[in-house]
């Protein structure tokens, strides 16, 4: 086939897949408003006292029995419906992002306890378009929570930097995709980090884009290796990740700190907002990170691992116990 025939027909083909993402957008927009409609009306008659389990059962059987080519109003949708317009009708910025989403994202976000929760998911799956499967991946493994954690941890050169960094980082990253052998090294974590790598930047969020393993920086003479490095399309720095198999060392940091200094004198571009790293441990005392980062001038997160999914209310009591501690301070 000539070259510019091929072109003519990839532009058909172009706007064949627009036209269906378009159509396919609109009626996923017309199916949340369809079911938000029905929602609204059951929960008027529901509040009012003129309909109970045994009429939204009738009504399903109704639909059914009228038209059985009408499909998803079985009585437990319907009372998600009522739920789904319960949810958000008092909150226009979340109906306004729940719309874009599928019914299936809705119907798992709807069960979340928090508003703020369900803030962050939608807006999370709004802007980056994730599956079910992603979106009840990040939920299983509290993505919330850990992210929420380290926005009250981050340092303040960190909070300082020209960038937003809000949302970004989290206080402890989930790896139960790796298969690693046991006992491991520190270069076996970056090899199976690499290998799954789609994965690891799903739990590392949007906006990361990988750069390289092992990248060299030379200061002087002398060769240096980062262990991972990463470009942040939002936050226009680079993130480089320091891996540690062990405990956190105040003396780990120093290490990172020599490489954030080589990346923004030699690596850096003008336009860019200066590097940012992550070290990236097993296991973290709290309190030693502290300490350690109060008087590092270096844009630096410390952050452990787990390579099994951290049971979500244990991590909902570590962030209900870091608000209260937050409000005690603050009441003082």
């Amino acid at each position: 086939m000539p070259d510019l025939i091929e072109e003519d027909f990839n532009y058909i083909l172009s706007l064949i897949h627009k036209a269906k993402s378009s159509a396919y957008k609109q009626l996923n927009n017309q199916l949340n408003s369809l079911y938000y409609s029905v929602g609204k009306y059951v929960s008027e008659k529901v509040s009012n006292a003129l309909w109970g389990k045994s009429v939204v059962d009738d009504l399903s059987h109704f639909i059914k029995e009228s038209n059985p080519t009408i499909k998803g109003f079985s009585s437990r949708n319907i009372w998600r419906m009522k739920q789904f317009y319960e949810t958000y009708s008092n909150n226009t910025k979340l109906s306004t992002l729940s719309a874009e989403l599928t019914w299936s994202h809705n119907t798992r976000i709807m069960t979340l306890k928090t508003e703020e929760e369900r803030a962050f998911y939608l807006t999370v799956c709004s802007k980056q378009n994730y599956s079910v499967r992603e979106l009840n991946r990040l939920i299983d493994s509290s993505t919330f929570e850990r992210t929420m954690l380290a926005d009250n941890k981050v340092s303040d050169v960190i909070k300082n930097l020209p960038q937003n960094t809000d949302g970004i980082f989290k206080d402890s990253y989930v790896l139960e995709f790796l298969d690693l052998p046991i006992p491991y090294k520190e270069k076996d974590l970056s090899a199976a980090l690499i290998s799954s790598l789609k994965d690891f930047i799903l739990e590392l969020g949007s906006g990361f884009s990988f750069i390289g393993q092992e990248y060299k920086v030379q200061v002087g003479t002398d060769d240096f290796f980062i262990d991972l490095l990463f470009f942040h399309r939002h936050l226009k720095c680079l993130v480089a990740f320091e891996l540690k198999t062990t405990k956190f060392k105040p003396a780990d940091l120093g290490q990172l700190e020599f490489y954030l200094e080589a990346l923004d004198r030699d690596v850096k571009r003008n336009d860019e907002n200066p590097s940012i790293g992550i070290l990236l441990c097993r296991e973290k005392n709290d309190e030693v990170v502290k300490y350690a980062l109060s008087r590092s001038m270096s844009p630096a997160v410390i952050a452990e691992y787990e390579t099994k999914l951290i049971p979500k209310r244990v991590l909902q009591k570590k962030l209900n116990e870091f608000y209260k501690l937050l409000e005690d301070n603050n009441s003082r």
